[in-house]
């Protein structure tokens, strides 16, 4: 399978001709669910193959892209896996579905009722071959660092409360190739742009077009051919796994930077709390792993985009399971933790990666310092945790920002669950 996301606009113009081109193809299908009348039930599903298109309405009785994927798209996929005349699929992704959300329920949705086929996730049917973004190149960098949510655009449900900074960086964090849509860009914006592309999304081959006629079948295959063996193609990686991904460029290009902030000592959380406001703005995106004195058995992972920024659990500590617990867990995690384990605290640790475009690295770095325990504080936390445990802690329920009012900021525990902080 090819996955092709985009945002509305000239993005989404640059999927359709894409996914056009393509079903073309002898042995493609290209699938597109649009999205438009979710809130009413209603999602239009097209199905293309060389000559030939389908469209079909789809009522369903709860208007939300998970029933969308679990009631039809995913037994789709493995529908056309059993067809000996198609060779690939195209999913031409409708803004509302994130491709790392459906690579996800790809691996672990099991599937049931499909004739001929014995229940089970879709991965057993169908293999990503790429992620392939299309992106505006001169509105992504505002959308990505906007705090604009996706219902004020009419792209969600009103109960949909992902943005549109998240949905736009996630579409090219998770890219194994993008294209961008340059005309009308100045050569500043480009070179601004061409500068978080390479920090966000390093390994990602890019087609830079003026013209999108010029992108035809034999351009969008070599884009496909240059995607490196090691590209993520769907994979997903949790919260424990390396946050600097890839080679991204360490030095400072038009004002865009990464930021790499390592403590081990923990946070004091009415402090970080208050320091938060340092990476949500000139900042495209942070994230990592957070610890908290209040909260020393469990990972928290932070994670922004953009105005908006999301903290939820990733888990427990190596330090705070039992041997056999240990055991459970991913050996490439309890290697590495043993390579800094500390006889005082174990593997526990503070580790952010900041992708910064108008903003100062050193103001950055000088909050989260200010926002770590002191040395007297530090003692407490090893000696005296019950008195640590009765500090103020805003994150004491998981926790999102900005929070005008702190009784609309807070969500249960079960809605903050996997590592990008969304509701499933």
């Amino acid at each position: 399978m090819v996955l092709l996301a985009g945002f509305s606009g000239p993005a989404m113009g640059g999927v359709e001709h894409i996914a056009s081109t393509l079903s073309a193809d002898a042995g493609t299908v290209v699938v597109h669910h649009d999205l438009a009348e979710l809130r009413e039930g209603v999602v239009r599903r097209t199905v293309c193959t060389a000559g030939n298109t389908t469209t079909t309405v789809l009522e369903l009785a709860h208007g939300c892209v998970s029933c969308t994927l679990r009631a039809d798209l995913l037994p789709m996929l493995c529908t056309l896996a059993t067809r000996p005349h198609v060779e690939r699929i195209v999913l031409a992704l409708d803004p509302g579905i994130e491709a790392e959300a459906l690579s996800h329920a790809i691996e672990n949705v099991v599937v049931t009722g499909v004739a001929d086929r014995v229940d089970g996730p879709a991965g057993r049917s169908v293999r990503i071959e790429a992620v392939l973004t299309c992106l505006d190149g001169q509105q992504w960098l505002a959308d990505a660092t906007g705090d604009e949510v996706l219902a004020d655009r009419g792209l969600a449900s009103a109960d949909d409360e992902r943005t549109v900074a998240q949905v736009a960086v996630g579409q090219v964090d998770f890219a194994d190739a993008l294209v961008v849509l340059a005309a009308g860009a100045d050569a500043l914006e480009r070179e601004r742009l061409r500068a978080v592309l390479d920090r966000l999304a390093p390994a990602a081959p890019i087609a830079w077009l003026d013209e999108l006629a010029d992108f035809d079948a034999m351009e969008i295959g070599a884009l496909l051919t240059r995607v490196p063996a090691d590209s993520r193609r769907g994979r997903i990686f949790d919260a424990h796994a390396p946050l600097l991904r890839g080679q991204p460029p360490l030095s400072t290009d038009y004002g865009v930077s990464i930021v790499e902030f390592a403590a081990r000592r923990p946070f004091h959380p009415e402090r970080l709390h208050e320091a938060l406001d340092v990476l949500l703005d000139g900042v495209v995106t942070a994230r990592g792993r957070v610890w908290l004195a209040t909260q020393p058995d469990h990972v928290v992972w932070l994670e922004s985009a953009g105005g908006g920024l999301r903290v939820g659990g990733a888990g427990r500590w190596l330090a705070a399971m039992s041997a056999q617990e240990q055991d459970g867990i991913d050996p490439d995690r309890r290697a590495m933790a043993a390579l800094g384990w500390d006889e005082r605290f174990g593997d526990r640790d503070v580790s952010l990666v900041i992708l910064a475009h108008d903003a100062d690295p050193a103001e950055i770095r000088h909050a989260l310092h200010w926002a770590l325990v002191e040395d007297d504080e530090l003692l407490l936390v090893e000696r005296a945790p019950e008195r640590v445990a009765l500090w103020e802690d805003p994150f004491g329920d998981w926790h999102e920002d900005p929070c005008a009012d702190p009784a609309e900021a807070t969500a249960s525990a079960s809605e903050r669950t996997n590592p990008r902080g969304e509701t499933a």
